[in-house]
């Protein structure tokens, strides 16, 4: 007889399926061992005997495949063993975490600094920890879900605000007497940027923290996007991100390539954080081998420069190309390149064309996304080379021949009869 669960969890999986919303994992391996030069080791694995080029990872620098990267994380484990062995207010906190909390506050401008495993548990932490029944919270429509379970958690009362309207956000704060505007910098699902500068602005007018989830512009806007993304932190390399915001959340699984997470902020903040975040102080410590890691990938892509302008030149190139042939694209100037289809089973039906070409790109369907809003997140790497993206345009413009979908010249045309 099958128990009450068991028939709950059969139904909604089948539900699942025929909506095209079942997730499932692959079991992929690497092509090939790490390359002794990051900017040509294209990003490739093998699943189930066949190659592909990857444009599903967040590994935008190409860091998680370089030498000397996986040297720093042998050598902090030599050094401090694979793991913290306890929580960080056991004796899990060691120099290796001080000191990059110490490197995250100079580059930043932050006072003080927190470690988390995961950008997802820094998030929930923050929203469940600052806030409560009493605070009203303002945050964009779009941010990420990490914040809204924590919201949620919290009980602060949630009111968001039309995505980037800086209008719709100061309607709200005019409103409200908001503890916090909250917002990602780069939407990890469109690719377009917060316009952090006015958000700050409007803050500081209404004496509100400006809370920013940093995770996918962490060590790849500084600096390096200029006027074109107006509100950018960094489109004045002076400006250092503390100046704007108050708290902000960056990650290690993006551009730094391995995992973990940070909160910085004030030290009376992050002190705060300490004596109450459960997730902070119920959680063994990120393994000192990985703070050891992430650090020295701080510092390599700061003595690398060049793996940020061969980004910025792979996704100028990929747009070019991706106009040239029509493939309508959202319009994001960042490594996130989404291109709206709409209809989830049509969106797997395009991802599967392009695997049957060798080009691997993510199927992002609801909840993920709004409904009538399923896409390809075609994602750009420093790694990538001309032929992969020359590659991935045209085939994207081949399926798109095949299926029906708008293409740019024909959405244009919409617009200006609208």
């Amino acid at each position: 007889m099958s128990s009450l669960l068991e028939t709950k969890i059969t139904a909604r999986q089948q539900a699942l399926r025929e909506q095209g919303l079942l997730r499932q994992r692959k079991v992929l391996s690497i092509e090939r061992s790490l390359d002794t030069n990051a900017s040509t080791s294209s990003p490739r694995f093998v699943f189930e005997g066949r190659a592909y080029i990857n444009f599903s990872s967040n590994d935008y620098l190409g860091l998680s495949r370089v030498p000397e990267l996986a040297d720093a994380l042998y050598l902090g484990a030599q050094a401090y063993g694979v793991g913290s062995g306890a929580s960080p207010l056991v004796t899990g906190y060691s120099e290796a975490h001080f000191a990059l909390e110490y490197e995250l506050c100079a580059l930043t401008g932050h006072e003080a600094a927190l470690l988390f495993c995961s950008g997802f548990s820094a998030n929930t932490a923050l929203m469940k920890t600052l806030f409560d029944q009493q605070d009203i919270v303002i945050a964009d429509k779009l941010v990420h879900a990490s914040i809204i379970d924590g919201l949620h958690d919290s009980g602060a009362q949630l009111k968001r605000f039309l995505h980037n309207s800086l209008e719709s956000a100061e309607r709200l704060l005019v409103r409200n007497q908001a503890s916090a505007l909250i917002t990602e910098r780069v939407f990890s699902m469109d690719g377009d940027c917060a316009p952090i500068s006015d958000l700050s602005t409007l803050c500081r007018q209404h004496h509100t923290w400006l809370i920013v989830d940093d995770a996918h512009g962490f060590a790849v806007l500084n600096g390096a996007i200029d006027t074109d993304i107006k509100g950018d932190v960094n489109s004045h390399p002076h400006v250092k991100a503390a100046e704007l915001i108050d708290v902000q959340v960056v990650t290690f699984g993006k551009a730094l390539g391995c995992q973990g997470a940070a909160i910085l902020g004030s030290q009376a903040l992050i002190d705060f954080l300490v004596s109450n975040a459960r997730e902070y102080i119920y959680s063994t410590a990120l393994s000192p081998a990985n703070a050891a890691l992430a650090l020295a990938a701080v510092q390599y892509s700061k003595a690398h420069p060049e793996l940020l302008q061969k980004l910025l030149a792979n996704i100028a190139l990929f747009k070019r190309l991706c106009l040239d042939a029509d493939v309508p694209l959202l319009g994001s100037d960042t490594a996130i390149q989404p291109l709206i289809i709409g209809d989830a089973q049509q969106t797997l039906q395009v991802a599967e064309e392009l695997k049957a070409a060798g080009i691997w790109v993510g199927a992002i369907r609801p909840p993920t996304v709004p409904v009538g809003s399923a896409r390809l997140r075609i994602t750009l790497t420093a790694a990538h080379s001309a032929e992969d993206i020359a590659a991935c345009a045209a085939q994207l413009a081949q399926v798109l021949s095949r299926v029906n979908i708008p293409r740019v010249s024909e959405r244009r045309a919409k617009d200006e009869y609208r």
